[in-house]
């Protein structure tokens, strides 16, 4: 048997046509710059959010710049934000000129711990990115009653968790904007690079909209420096059809996560992911943490069996970001979780018979 870690073929097969029809609008309209599937997908994309407004713009990336610009964040400005992410939460802070402050995180959600937040709190500190890692939202209570305390803006990077709730709020819409990846391996994946902004904030959404166009309004006349960075109407169409399908593939995700659970207790070697309790998980990745990670990983690989390490090296102590002056040893916690964490498949096509092959896999390998 071979176990993929995603399989797309399995997603697009009962889909491609509809999408292909759509695709066929666009190259029939040759309206390939914020065409009228722009417009459609943001609109649906703001009623599954429960959000006033959605910008979609180039990539995840493009919408964490485009927040942060929106929020008037620049040179010099500090950012807190946690170490353990996708190097573009930082990468976005370091491309506006703020720089960005790293604080640990929690040994049992990976997320952002609320508690290091106030100590990295400066007279230069504008805004918090709280990252909702694997499709689990951070502690939002706790990240916006720090916010709110010392008046800093919040951007939530939900680029792995649209549709994850937290407190029965959808996550990205409870900070100041929020943002979405829709990269190919999302739950929500374009056919290609694409993202979006969420925000309840009718100023700054006017703001968002016109900084996607090189902040021009009305053409040829510009109040900001922008980005070229909007949704590309091909992307958007292939999104619009995707994303009825969203909840269900998210809920099987949720199924899939519990057959783990109920089938893997008996591995002392390993720690299966914890969810808050006040957090409802979209699981983009199902992520454990193993005894002798590197060589289980070999192992699973050479078996068939799909994994991946996300993320092997925290930002702290990456190469692009040594004149920060942070060493190895300052955020123990996650330099910890990176020499354990391995992410199995839990994509919503998985069969039971796969997941069996590769529970397994895991018990061969520690019982040998």
């Amino acid at each position: 048997m071979n176990v993929p870690l995603l399989d797309l073929n399995a997603q697009y097969a009962s889909i491609l046509p509809k999408i292909k029809q759509e695709i066929e609008k666009v190259f029939d309209s040759h309206h390939y710059i914020l065409g009228p599937q722009v417009k459609e997908f943001e609109k649906m994309a703001a009623n599954y959010c429960e959000c006033k407004h959605t910008i979609g713009c180039a990539s995840g990336t493009d919408a964490l710049v485009l927040a942060l610009k929106a929020l008037d964040i620049k040179e010099d400005d500090e950012v807190i934000t946690t170490t353990f992410t996708f190097f573009a939460t930082a990468g976005a802070i370091s491309r506006v000129g703020a720089i960005p402050v790293f604080v640990d995180i929690l040994p049992d959600t990976f997320n952002l711990n609320p508690e290091k937040i106030e100590k990295a709190i400066t007279s230069k500190t504008k805004a918090i990115i709280a990252v909702h890692l694997f499709g689990q939202p951070a502690e939002m209570d706790k990240i916006m009653q720090i916010a709110q305390k010392h008046n800093l803006k919040v951007i939530e990077d939900n680029a792995q968790g649209i549709g994850a709730r937290f407190d029965g709020k959808v996550a990205g819409t409870i900070g100041d904007i929020g943002t979405l990846s829709f990269f190919p391996s999302k739950n929500l994946g374009a056919m290609g690079d694409a993202g979006m902004c969420l925000t309840n904030s009718d100023d700054l959404a006017t703001k968002l909209f016109q900084l996607r166009v090189h902040g021009e309004n009305p053409r040829y006349f510009h109040k900001w420096v922008g980005l070229n960075s909007r949704i590309d109407t091909i992307q958007a169409a292939v999104l619009k059809i995707k994303l009825p399908y969203l909840e269900k593939w998210s809920e099987k995700r949720r199924q899939n996560a519990k057959y783990y659970y109920e089938n893997m207790t008996n591995i002392p070697q390993i720690k299966l992911p914890f969810i808050h309790e006040k957090a409802i998980s979209i699981y983009n990745q199902f992520t454990l943490l193993a005894e002798k990670r590197d060589e289980l990983l070999k192992f699973l690989r050479k078996n068939n069996v799909g994994c991946a390490v996300y993320y092997p090296k925290p930002l702290h102590v990456q190469e692009c970001f040594a004149n920060l002056g942070y060493k190895s040893g300052d955020l123990p916690i996650a330099e910890e979780i990176a020499q354990k964490v391995i992410s199995i498949p839990i994509y919503s096509e998985l069969t039971e018979n796969m997941q069996d092959f590769v529970i397994k896999k895991i018990q061969e390998f520690y019982e040998n």
